[in-house]
Order: C-alpha cells, then structure tokens, then sequence
C-alpha cells in the first residue's frame, strides 16, 4: 500500500497540472472529490453503511467534519490554486514536509508516538530542507509572480495532511471504508459551497477536462483515501508519512520527462535534506517495512 500510494499521489500533481488548463482550481477540487464521493457511498451502501462500533459521541463528530476538512477539502483546494503559480514538482516535494510535521504532532495527540532525540534531529535537518524548498532561489521559478503564495499553498496543504493524518489515529473503532465516505463527503460539502462563492458557477468545459477530471476522483482521490485511511488506522501517522518518501521523487521525475519542468541544484538539495531528514526520523519504521524487526 505505502508503494502505491507513492506512485499514484506523486504523479497527481501532474495530472493536476493538466486539468488546470480547461476548470478553474476551486471547481477542480469539487469536481474531483465529488467524484470520489459517489464512488465510496456507492461502496459504503453496498456494505450496510457501518460506521462507528459504538454511538456517535458530539466529540468524535466534531472531529469527523475537522478530519473531512482538512484530509480533502482544503489540501484539494490549497494545491489546486498553487499549481497555478508552483511546478508539479515543486507540489510534490513539499508533500515530503507532511512526514516532519507528523513528528511534534504525533508527539502531543498519538499515545506512544513519542518525540525522541533521533526522531528531533531528523526533524531539524528536514526543516532546512523546507526552508530552502520555500526560499525565494529555491530553484528556477516559473515566472509568475504569484509564485511564493502558489509555494505557501502547498506547504499548507501539507500541514492539513499533517493534522488529518493524527486526528485520524485517535478516532474510536470504526469501518475504514465507512470513514473514507463520511471524510469525502464532508469535504465534497466544504469544497462545493466554496467554489460557488469564490468562482461563481461550473465553468464549460472540454471532454479531455472531463476525463481528467474522472481520473482524479477515482484514483488518486477515492482509491488512494481508501489506502491511506487503512495505513492510518493500521499502522499510525508516523509509518503512513513513509508514502512521502516516493511521492517527491515520483513528482519530480515525471514533471521532468513530461512536463519538461526545470531539475536545479537547489531544488535536488532541498529534497535531499528533507529525505534525510525523515529517514533519520522514522529509522524504526523503515527497519519494520523492510524486514529489519
């Protein structure tokens, strides 16, 4: 699972890019994750619509509508509206920060998922990695001068991940695929009344939009929420944030081949330090995913 997501989220961006190019972002948003949607109710319909074992506390529903914020509505949003101004590849790897930003929250909200020395060094040299992904020469711009806000976005986006991905752990008993329809629809709910008030009606699109836009939803949007709420809720924040060392580097190759997006030193650089950084960090989790113990 932590291999597919790799692959399928670290070439999203790019099909992001491709979209762009017949929807407005904030439509692209809704289109893709109303399209999930029907997809996981459908689903969920089919398996009795289970949710939660016990009854649903005011608490955890509260965290139900945080959690659907925050794991679709505004990443889809944040990443949507950046990729306007950013390079895919520059999207993909500050997906790499969500995995350093795991770190101090897991810290404080997952029991058991305590910040240690090495885990503090890592997230140290991860941090500089960032810095300098979000310096103004952290490589070769695309020109717009909406850039540095685009490189804010994706950094957002991130931390949305971030804070999902946790909040996510500490839910009480419930059926994966139940869960990934509820966050999906919250979200589509979110996104929808956002792009009506901030872009005004769908825009007319093309039929290659359109079956860009299906791709989305049903991909890297319903199926891979799916892998990664059973990552989650299996294995932890801390072991899931391993998809962030694939998806830059997936990003950042296939911009390269297909998108002909600039390969600058400082940009190698910056994903460097921040795979450093989260290898030092989550050196358990890497001895458990390869057999290591």
């Amino acid at each position: 699972m932590v291999g597919v997501l790799g692959l399928v989220w670290g070439a999203t961006f790019l099909v992001i890019s491709l979209a762009l190019g017949g929807i407005t972002p904030f439509w692209l948003a809704a289109a893709r994750i109303g399209f999930a949607t029907v997809l996981m109710l459908a689903i969920w319909g089919l398996r009795g619509f289970r949710l939660f074992d016990a009854p649903l506390a005011s608490r955890t529903l509260f965290n139900l509508i945080v959690i659907g914020a925050l794991s679709s509505a505004v990443p889809f949003m944040l990443l949507s509206w950046g990729l306007q101004s950013v390079t895919s590849g520059f999207a993909g790897v500050s997906m790499a920060a969500v995995a350093l930003m795991v770190l101090p929250l897991a810290h404080f909200m997952v029991p058991g998922e305590r910040l240690t020395l090495r885990k503090g060094l890592g997230f140290v040299i991860g941090f500089f990695g960032v810095v300098l992904l979000i310096g103004g020469q952290a490589f070769e711009t695309t020109g717009n001068p909406m850039e540095p806000l685009g490189r804010l976005a994706c950094l957002g986006a991130a931390g949305c991940y971030a804070l999902s991905s946790v909040q996510m752990r500490g839910l009480p008993r419930v059926d994966p695929i139940g869960l990934n329809a509820v966050t999906l629809l919250i979200g589509a709910v979110i996104v929808i009344v956002a792009a009506f008030w901030v872009e005004g009606a769908p825009p007319v699109t093309d039929r290659n939009t359109v079956l860009i836009l299906i791709f989305l939803g049903l991909v890297p949007t319903a199926g891979a929420s799916l892998l990664r709420v059973l990552l989650i809720r299996s294995a932890g924040p801390v072991f899931m944030s391993l998809v962030n060392y694939q998806v830059p580097v997936w990003s950042v190759i296939l911009g390269a081949l297909i998108l002909s997006e600039p390969l600058p030193p400082s940009l190698l650089l910056a994903l460097s330090l921040i795979l450093c950084g989260v290898a030092l960090s989550q050196y358990g989790a890497l001895r458990r995913l390869f057999g290591g113990g």
